[in-house]
Order: C-alpha cells, then structure tokens, then sequence
C-alpha cells in the first residue's frame, strides 16, 4: 500500500515580517506534520528562519523551487505574487494570497474564516485554486458587528482603525525607526514610504509620492468587509489613520443600536471565539497588550450618559500579524480538505 506523504506548503517570502510569522503560526496549527518550504529573493536566500522549534535555511524563488508544492503562501511583495502565482497555479499548487496582489484577479476568491466568520451551515467554495487572505481590519470589524447583529439590529458603525507600521512591512517599520533617530538628532527625515512624518505624528493623509497609500488602505477594508460579512453586512464608515506604532491594531468603533441595551448585555453579545473582553476598571487594551495574543481585545463603554443606551463605544486591539497568519492559515485547512492527498510512488 502506498505511503501517504506530507503536505508540501510553500511560503513566499519567508524573511518578510509575515512569512516569519506564517512559520511561526504553521508550527503551532494542524499543518505542523507538513513540510514547509522557506523561499524569498536571492538577498535572502541562506539566512537562518524558525518554524516552532524547526530551524531551516531560506531557499532562492524560481520556478523550479515551485515545483511539488501542495500550497504556497505568498507573504512578501505584490510583484514577487503576481509573478510567482502563475508558476504555482501552472504546478498545480493551490495559492492564498496576503499580498492583496490578486484580489482584482476574476479567478480569485476572497476569504475571512478566522473566528469562524464563515456560517457553520455554509461550506466554502475554495476549488479555485487561488485564495486572497482578507485584510485584518476586516476581519476585526466582521467579526465584532456579526456577534453583535445576532442579538442587536444595528443602525450603523463608525470605525476608526490606527494603521501600525508592519502592516507595510519591513520597510515601513524601518522608516519609522530611521524618522524617529533622525527627528531625536535633529536630522533630515526619510520619506520614501510615506512622504510624510509620521514619527510622533497622526494623520489621516500621507504623501503623494510615498508608496503607502491610506486611501486605497481604507478602501480595501471597506471591499473586504463586504463580502466577509456578505449578507449580515452593517453599514459602517470606515476612517484610517496611520499612527506612530510599529505593530499592532487599535480602532475606536463607534456602535449605534437600533433598540436600547445595557454594557453588560452589549458586552455578552460580543463575548465569544476569538475576543476577549476587558473590563471597564481594567486598563484599556492597547497595541503592546495586544502583541503576540491570539485573540482581539475589546472593552465597551457607553457612549453617553445612563445605564441602558443605543450608543456605544467599542475600544479594541489586536495583533495585525497574528490575525492575518491564522485566517490565511485558516483558508489552508480548507484547501487541505477539498485537496486530495498525494502518496508516495
């Protein structure tokens, strides 16, 4: 009888901020008996990369590193996926896709199954062999307004979210960094990624020349969170501001119920998988509370005067990294199981 092999999973862009952290969460999922392959660019290629306990070298992309891969991850550039995704699906290797490259791509699909935002009732169509990972706002924001929907009709969300750095990678974090020695010394400041100060500063705008672009950032949450929540879709009104942090979601929801309730039941209604609720007299949860946990933290305060009230103000921090890797992680168990499992010859 033939052997059954391991899944072969690829991560493109295993020395960017999220490949490492795909490796770090593959190691702790059901896919940690897979074997995982490390790729990046040739600067990268040779440097040391951990997955749990494994410790493996990262191998040079080309074409040929592409071939026997079950599922690859894309989690570097938006140019590397573009180029690369071709070779995979060619190889027949189902592709999830955190780069946002594909999401205009008619053949692909977009999911948000973290938290089991997905209904148990409806099974995901994910046969495509190529799936965009939802953005992590999204996915906060799905998940917040579907718990509550459930209990409460809702008039309307506002959202602000408070964009970190390493939601642009490696070089945003280090312009960051480089603003914040220059600004402390007095000296010019790069710009390249922001065209804008963003060291202790807030903006809702950058730089035209910059590479980050919040308007399209915002627009991006606004699409994803559409057809995550799809049907139980509230309305809300989405603002993004970049903040001076270099990890870690935090977002101000402003939440508008159509009938009164109290904290307490507001809060039941929020409680569930993936939140964690923090009290009122506890500290607020904040992006350095928030790093390196697994789940959303969400503390809820009235909006106004009173004990039962329509308006609400929902506080919540999340690890941006950590969400993304466990959704596309998510969308990986779903195309293991509608992928039929190779043998060895």
């Amino acid at each position: 009888m033939a052997a059954v092999r391991p899944y072969r999973i690829g991560i493109v862009g295993a020395a960017s901020l999220l490949g490492k952290e795909l490796g770090e969460a593959l190691a702790d999922s059901a896919l940690a008996n897979s074997d995982i392959v490390l790729l990046d660019a040739e600067d990268a290629a040779g440097r040391l990369s951990s997955s749990g306990e494994e410790v493996s070298f990262i191998q040079k992309l080309d074409a040929d590193a592409m071939s026997g891969l079950d599922i690859v991850f894309f989690a570097g550039d938006a140019q590397t996926t573009r180029t690369y995704s071709t070779v995979a699906r060619q190889a027949n290797s189902s592709v999830i896709d955190l780069t946002y490259a594909l999401e205009t791509e008619p053949e692909t699909i977009l999911r948000g199954l973290w938290g089991g935002l997905l209904p148990q009732t409806v099974q995901p169509d994910l046969t495509t062999p190529a799936v965009v990972s939802a953005h992590p706002a999204a996915l906060m924001l799905a998940l917040v307004t579907r718990r509550l929907r459930q209990q409460f009709r809702i008039r309307m969300v506002a959202a602000t979210f408070f964009e970190p750095a390493s939601e642009h990678g490696q070089a945003g974090m280090d312009e960051l960094h480089q603003q914040t020695v220059s600004l402390l010394s007095f000296q010019s400041l790069p710009r390249e990624q922001y065209d804008a100060q963003i060291a202790f500063n807030l903006l809702p705008a950058l730089g035209d020349a910059g590479k980050v672009k919040l308007a399209a950032v915002r627009q991006r949450i606004l699409d994803h969170y559409q057809k995550v929540a799809g049907a139980e879709a509230v309305p809300v009104n989405v603002q993004v501001i970049q903040a001076p942090v270099f990890h870690g979601y935090t977002a101000m929801l402003y939440v508008d119920l159509q009938e009164p309730a109290t904290v307490a039941e507001f809060e039941s209604a929020a409680q569930g998988d993936r939140i964690d609720l923090v009290g009122a007299e506890s500290d607020p949860p904040s992006n350095l509370s928030a790093a390196g946990q697994q789940d959303l933290l969400l503390q809820v305060r009235p909006a106004g005067a009173g004990g039962t009230q329509t308006d609400f103000a929902v506080w919540i921090a999340a690890d941006n990294l950590k969400v993304a890797a466990a959704n596309a992680i998510a969308c990986a168990h779903e195309l293991k199981r509608l992928r039929p499992q190779g043998s060895v010859q």
